[in-house]
């Protein structure tokens, strides 16, 4: 009997030491990307034996964002959601569902410096004095993916890409008169054609500094640069030199097909670029119009950043804080850079990628990196953080199409994304009263 209490003892002791704290992480990414969140959770389960990180894909980051918010008001809510830049806002005013990261790390004793990651990224997910919110995950920045084969084929240079709009839109031309489907697509009309363009270009996408000031904003970017804009892009699309691919990143398959030679994408869409593109391709900067003073600016970032909810454990929290802790480490971040495009949070992480030679072989994700830091950031140019912004890009998705229908016209259509869109922000403001 005594040998009996002995060996449960001993199994209970060894249950006991290598009992592991488990926390969930829903995420959006899919593809190569979402191999690489797979990737790094086990690079981190492996690195010690006290926690496990689980991985779960919730779909897009719209679905991932509205599952987050459906879970934690049923009291299901993972340790960690990835919520996409433009839910921001959303985030951040509601207070009793979050745990600010600043205050994850500190309670945790976790090493934690804010000035360690690169101002443009770590400014967006912060307070106005610098406390940082959530943790960036997957930062990114529009870039232009350019076809150097259809180039070649076109008569045009390969290693010049066009620089201005007016060039962008004569290469676009005999691109298409050299045989292709089309000169060029874009994903993300919203984020990269109406937020990126006005960034690049100093203009104002909404008062307050773009939401960055407070709620009591609103949308001011229907000005005649952004309608021209647009109605080049509208014009273009009559002979197809234009082709729409559909919301978010739908238009990408024009361009890894081979169906348009150039195409506008994030830099974290690199990875699967290299992966599907069966052609000899580069990464330029967004094109500017040279009769806007100022410009270029700055490019502004996309993608998404981890959020803590309220409402769990101590382990839990010790868990979370430790895997932050291991995914800012320089040699993950570069890891996650170099495989996925990404931008690398850290400074440490650039230097890192930098001093191994990466960019001499992958010069576009540098390109990016370049881009984003141009120019110190300005009200116009540090991003845009409005509440209610998922649904504001959706009314700017649907008035878009109804432009390319011919339902309305380019001026009208801006007007009333901008008048619409400010209907969202006062709903915002009356629920956060």
């Amino acid at each position: 009997m005594k040998k009996l209490t002995l060996v449960l003892c001993a199994l209970l002791l060894a249950s006991s030491a290598f009992a592991q704290t488990t926390v969930e992480f829903w995420h959006a990414m899919t593809g190569k990307n979402g191999d690489m969140v797979n990737s790094i959770c086990e690079k981190f389960n492996a690195s010690q034996k006290d926690y496990k990180v689980v991985p779960v894909y919730k779909g897009s980051y719209s679905d991932t964002m509205n599952a987050g918010i459906a879970a934690f008001r049923a009291g299901q809510a993972p340790a960690i959601i990835q919520v996409y830049e433009v839910g921001t806002a959303t985030m951040m005013a509601a207070k009793g569902a979050v745990k600010p990261v600043y205050q994850l790390m500190a309670e945790n004793n976790e090493k934690f410096d804010p000035k360690v990651y690169i101002p443009t990224i770590t400014s967006y997910y912060s307070t106005s004095d610098g406390k940082m919110l959530s943790m960036p995950f997957n930062s990114s920045t529009a870039v232009m993916y350019y076809n150097k084969d259809a180039f070649r084929k076109a008569g045009l240079d390969p290693e010049k890409p066009p620089v201005t709009w007016p060039e962008f839109f004569e290469i676009a031309k005999k691109l298409k008169a050299s045989g292709m489907e089309g000169g060029f697509s874009t994903n993300w009309i919203s984020w990269i054609q109406l937020e990126t363009f006005s960034a690049w270009h100093n203009l104002p996408f909404g008062t307050k500094n773009n939401g960055f000031d407070g709620l009591d904003t609103k949308l001011v970017y229907n000005n005649p640069t952004v309608i021209r804009h647009l109605e080049n892009i509208y014009n273009l699309s009559k002979d197809k030199v234009f082709i729409y691919g559909g919301r978010e990143n739908k238009a990408n398959p024009l361009f890894t097909s081979g169906q348009v030679g150039m195409h506008f994408e994030s830099i974290g869409g690199y990875g699967n670029m290299k992966a599907n593109c069966k052609f000899d391709f580069g990464v330029a900067r967004i094109p500017y119009y040279p009769d806007v003073a100022g410009a270029p600016q700055n490019s502004i970032i996309g993608g998404a950043s981890l959020w803590v909810f309220n409402g769990k454990s101590k382990a839990e929290y010790k868990a979370v804080a430790d895997f932050f802790s291991f995914i800012s480490q320089p040699e993950i971040q570069a890891y996650w850079h170099q495989n996925t495009g990404y931008l690398p949070i850290t400074n440490a992480a650039y230097q890192l990628t930098k001093s191994q030679g990466y960019y001499k072989d992958n010069p576009g994700l540098e390109v990016a990196i370049n881009q984003l830091l141009n120019k110190a950031p300005t009200g116009n140019s540090m991003g845009v953080r409005f509440g209610n912004f998922n649904v504001i890009r959706e009314i700017e998705d649907q008035v878009w199409e109804d432009i390319l229908a011919g339902k309305i016209s380019v001026k009208d259509g801006v007007n009333k994304m901008v008048n619409d869109g400010n209907a969202k922000l006062r709903e915002f403001e009356r629920l956060n009263e």
